[in-house]
C-alpha cells in the first residue's frame, strides 16, 4: 500500500495516465538503497471483470509507466523500474479493493499505536468507511485510514 509522500505521488501520476490504457495501478512501492531504489508498480487490467494481466500485457505497458515516472523525476539519480500483475498475495490499496475481494482471506495491519495491529481473516467487506475482518472467531471492523497494508493471503493448497 503506497504509503510515503513518493509513493502517493507517483500512484497519483500513474493512475492519471493509467485511465488511457485501461489499467488499474494496484500499487506502488519504492524500496532499497536512496542512491539507486527499486520502484515496483503493480497492475492489472481496469475492468474487473477481466481475467489477471499476462506478463505479455504487463510489458506492453512498461513504455507509458517508464514515461510517467522519468517525468515526475523523482530521484536524484538512477533507479530500477519493475512493473508487474498483482500476483496472488495481491495488495489491497483501494476502498472498492475491500468489497471486491470480500469472502477471501487477507492479512492486515494498522497504524495503531495501541492493541492489536496485525490481523488474518476472512475479510468481509467495507463497513461506514471501516474494512470488516473476522479473525479469530470475532468481527473487527478497522477505520480505513488506519490500513497499513492489507493484502490477500494465498491458499496453495487449493
Amino acid at each position: 500500500m503506497a504509503t510515503t509522500p513518493l509513493e502517493i505521488k507517483i500512484v497519483e501520476a500513474l493512475e492519471a495516465e493509467a485511465v488511457a490504457h485501461d489499467i488499474d495501478v494496484v500499487d506502488v512501492e519504492v524500496v532499497g538503497a536512496k542512491r539507486a531504489p527499486i520502484v515496483r508498480v503493480r497492475i492489472d487490467h481496469a475492468d474487473e471483470e477481466a481475467p489477471t494481466i499476462s506478463l505479455d500485457e504487463v510489458s506492453a505497458q512498461s513504455d507509458w509507466v517508464n514515461e510517467i515516472i522519468d517525468e515526475l523525476d523523482p530521484f536524484p539519480g538512477s533507479f530500477v523500474l519493475e512493473i508487474s500483475s498483482p500476483g496472488m498475495a495481491r495488495p489491497l490499496r483501494k476502498r472498492r479493493d475491500f468489497d471486491r475481494f470480500a469472502g477471501q482471506t487477507i492479512q492486515l495491519s494498522t497504524t495503531a499505536t495501541e492493541g492489536r495491529r496485525k490481523y488474518t481473516g476472512e475479510l468481509l467487506g467495507m463497513r461506514d468507511d471501516s474494512v470488516v475482518i473476522a479473525c479469530d472467531g470475532e468481527e473487527f471492523a478497522i477505520p480505513f485510514d488506519t490500513v497499513k497494508t492489507a493484502k490477500i493471503k494465498p491458499n496453495y493448497d487449493a
